[in-house]
């Protein structure tokens, strides 16, 4: 029973850091239109930043100063990239962040090289115990950060003016501005915001079970495309219930793989895909995103 408990917080804590990473695409999608397929560059650039300056600022410092790095870059990348594509169709936007995705990858793999760089979190490779079960303690304060961040972006998009002007441009960009909603200004906030949460994210990734940051962290945040996709592309929401269950069934069938071994080797990788494509098959739009009405 202790097993069962261990995998089940593991999975629901590194859901809801997923689930970070998933609500980042829903915000860009939502708000522009966008496929950023360039989000898992971003998860790396920020907290590689952090990385590299925590032996001279500190760890605190060092991750506000990834937190400001990845939002700027996600503002630059919508105000002088997506703003002035001459066919903003959504393949066409897709594709561009595909671009970008392997130049930043591509720069950032160059600066870290083969190393693995030390991240310098306080909380280093600590276990707690629950119940019994070891859980490693990055897992539990990323849930609880997940948390609170979930929470306060809760708070801004349904309590605040901020988060009315969001909702509204997001929904009809062309009558939001016509009531004076400055649109370019609130797509430039989602994507920074989109960018945050990335880094946030991005630095419980890093901390377990990988010893550091490393390159193949890019790909470690992809696997919130299935929890974005399931969710639904257009649903905050969604995202967090879909980073979820793509957390627990991950967790789960990696750690019963001896007895799912006639599933073969490493299934607990491909799993969220295989629940991805079950979702697609019954419904398209995920299961909190919204149906396309078509009037004839």
């Amino acid at each position: 029973m202790s097993y069962l408990l261990a995998q089940l917080v593991n999975g629901l804590s590194y859901g809801l850091v997923i689930g970070l990473i998933a609500v980042g695409f829903a915000l860009v999608f939502t708000s522009t239109g966008v496929l950023n397929f360039a989000h898992g560059s971003i998860v790396l650039l920020g907290t590689y930043v952090t990385a590299r300056f925590q032996a001279d600022l500190g760890f605190i410092a060092a991750l506000g100063l990834g937190i400001v790095v990845a939002a700027v870059v996600g503002i630059l990348i919508n105000r002088f990239l997506v703003e002035n594509l001459a066919d903003p169709t959504p393949a066409t936007a897709a594709i561009l962040m595909l671009g970008v995705d392997a130049i930043l990858l591509t720069e950032l793999v160059h600066l870290i090289g083969n190393n693995v760089l030390p991240l310098g979190a306080p909380w280093g490779a600590d276990v707690t115990q629950i119940g019994g079960a070891a859980v490693p303690t990055s897992r539990l304060i990323g849930a609880g950060v997940a948390v609170v961040a979930l929470v306060l972006l809760w708070l801004l998009l349904t309590r605040s003016s901020a988060g009315v002007q969001m909702r509204a441009a997001a929904s009809d960009g062309g009558t939001a501005g016509l009531m004076g909603i400055h649109v370019r200004r609130t797509s430039g906030t989602t994507w920074a915001m989109s960018g945050a949460l990335a880094t946030i994210a991005g630095i419980f990734l890093a901390s377990f079970p990988s010893p550091g940051v490393a390159p193949t962290l890019s790909l470690s945040a992809l696997a919130a495309i299935p929890a974005w996709v399931i969710g639904g592309f257009d649903s905050v929401p969604g995202a967090v219930v879909g980073g979820l269950l793509v957390g627990v069934v991950s967790a789960l069938a990696t750690g019963y793989e001896t007895e799912l071994f006639f599933l073969g080797r490493g299934f607990g990788e491909v799993v969220p895909y295989a629940a991805m494509i079950l979702v697609l098959l019954f419904r398209p739009t995920g299961l909190f995103g919204r149906e396309e009405v078509h009037r004839v």
